[in-house]
């Protein structure tokens, strides 16, 4: 191994000391163009107004969260049971799909009953084939419950602005998270299950979920004080950092390095929304305390 102090990489090839720089700026350029797109998608889907379609509740937004729910779930066979993957990826999306349907119809409390009564039955299933029945179940709350959360959080009132919130703070987390990590490098977040997330890059992704908390309280202005917008941008900040993390060290004990390939750049959908999905379930608790009558 070579003993050269200014190598930054840990895999470096003294033969190729050009080529690394160039491939580092097309990975970047690919995980940008694929993210933006995304962005974009969702964006137009969840702001698409419902007046004079079918229906007046936001289906389309039901039609993303179900697809969604549905390409995690085949992600989440491959992982947890590769040699049953297409049969688990059917159950786990069944019941969170059928759970997502019920909150939409306005029964959030009888959403998630269905969403248990469903993890039990795919861990059967599980068992039957001769998965992990654990898996399996897990697989329908980690990928259900914020399935559930963010459609209660849409068809609320001020429903787009709590979506928003939690998309932008997720993703600007994230965003500064992996530039800041890049850029300062610096000791690392948790070596044993993602070795390449830092402090710098922890610390960056809570700043930045306070700063666009506050910026975004004095458009949506659904919290009374700037301070009080910014808390929960760290709030949910750390939550997107936490399921960062947690997704990483599911991978890990799967011995898989992403959840799948489907987005250039970025791996399977569950690597780019692995925090978010942890943002909403965090925003839904704080909304849910607004409705109680907390003062935020």
């Amino acid at each position: 191994m070579s003993a050269s102090p200014p190598e930054p990489a840990l895999d470096s090839d003294p033969a190729e000391p050009v080529a690394r720089p160039s491939h580092n700026g097309r990975e970047l350029t690919i995980r940008v163009v694929s993210a933006l797109a995304l962005i974009a998608i969702v964006l137009a889907v969840t702001i698409l107004p419902t007046q004079g379609m079918p229906f007046h509740e936001p289906w389309p937004f039901l039609v993303m969260i179900s697809i969604g729910i549905a390409l995690l779930s085949i992600e989440w066979g491959f992982m947890a049971a590769p040699r049953a993957s297409a049969r688990i990826a059917c159950a786990v999306a069944a019941a969170a799909i059928c759970g997502l349907f019920v909150g939409y119809l306005g029964h959030p409390l009888l959403s998630v009953l269905i969403l248990a009564f469903g993890a039990l039955c795919a861990g059967l299933y599980a068992l039957r084939l001769g998965a992990g029945w654990m898996d399996a179940a897990y697989g329908v709350f980690y990928i259900g419950f914020p399935g559930i959360v963010i459609m209660w959080l849409r068809q609320g009132t001020d429903g787009v602005e709590w979506v928003m919130f939690a998309f932008f703070i997720a993703w600007g987390a994230d965003s500064a998270a992996y530039l800041v990590g890049r850029l300062a490098g610096g000791p690392k977040l948790w070596q044993r299950y993602s070795p390449n997330k830092t402090w710098s890059g922890f610390a960056g992704g809570l700043i930045a979920g306070m700063l666009t908390a506050g910026s975004l309280s004095d458009l949506t202005h659904l919290f009374k004080h700037d301070t009080s917008a910014s808390i929960v941008g760290l709030i949910v900040a750390l939550a997107t950092m936490a399921g960062d993390l947690w997704e990483s060290a599911l991978k890990r004990r799967f011995g898989v390095k992403d959840a799948g390939s489907l987005i250039p750049g970025h791996g399977g959908l569950m690597d780019r929304v692995d925090g978010l999905m942890f943002a909403i379930v965090d925003l839904g608790i704080i909304r849910l305390l607004v409705l109680l009558g907390t003062q935020i």
